[in-house]
């Protein structure tokens, strides 16, 4: 899953990302208010952390475009400002969560953790389709009670799949949400087509009943069978 952390405290946006890598995330950062709002204007993310107080304008803006755009889903909000009114706020915007300063990473991860729960998977830590389960927490991939290996990228590549069942999903989006933002900026997507491969044998390996299915010119779309 990809998420966005938008601060502007360097040790922080440090600390925030190596403890979320350690989670098996990929996280993307925005250190300003314009390289926030052009991110979120070009891309899509599974949760965002948002600070309020940001070189060049505040993060309740960007909030509000993100509602504009209907895309307020999981962004939690984190900041120095212990306001009741930015938390009224930032809250009847869209966030889902406001975590004040000073606070520890590890309640932070829960935070994110919870509301992608909520949100994302209703309320659980798995994704179940058909004979296929997915545990989210210890990122396990099952086909009927029977677990099966999977490296990093065919986990996230699939989890996205799911949670996008029989949904058209473009390379670059793909590419996007599991590589990082700017690979639409690549030669060419290529390596997506290999992991791709190799799922779809995993797949067939295990007897699950998905497939992904391709869609000539544009990208793939995982259905049941």
């Amino acid at each position: 899953m990809k998420i966005l952390v938008i601060e502007d405290e360097k040790e922080l946006l440090e600390a925030i990302t190596a403890s979320l890598e350690k989670e098996h995330f990929l996280v993307e950062s925005a250190g300003d208010f314009n390289t926030a709002f052009e991110k979120i204007s070009l891309y899509e993310y599974d949760c965002i952390l948002l600070d309020i107080m940001l070189p060049g304008g505040s993060g309740l803006d960007i909030l509000e475009e993100l509602k504009n755009a209907g895309k307020t889903g999981n962004v939690i909000i984190i900041s120095a400002k212990d306001s009741l009114d930015d938390k009224v706020k930032g809250l009847a915007l869209g966030a889902d969560d406001y975590l004040t300063k000073p606070f520890h990473i590890t309640e932070l991860n829960a935070r994110i953790k919870a509301v992608l729960r909520r949100n994302t998977a209703g309320g659980k830590n798995t994704i179940e389709t058909g004979n296929v389960l997915l545990d989210l927490t210890d990122r396990l991939f099952t086909v009927n009670g029977n677990v099966f290996a999977l490296n990093r990228k065919e986990f996230d590549i699939l989890t996205y799949f799911l949670f996008n069942k029989n949904r058209l999903i473009t390379k670059t989006a793909l590419a996007e949400h599991v590589w990082g933002d700017n690979t639409d900026q690549a030669d060419n997507l290529d390596f997506i087509y290999y992991q791709i491969k190799n799922l779809r044998k995993k797949l067939q390996s295990s007897n699950a009943a998905i497939e992904i299915q391709s869609v000539y010119g544009i990208g793939y779309k995982l259905v049941e069978r």
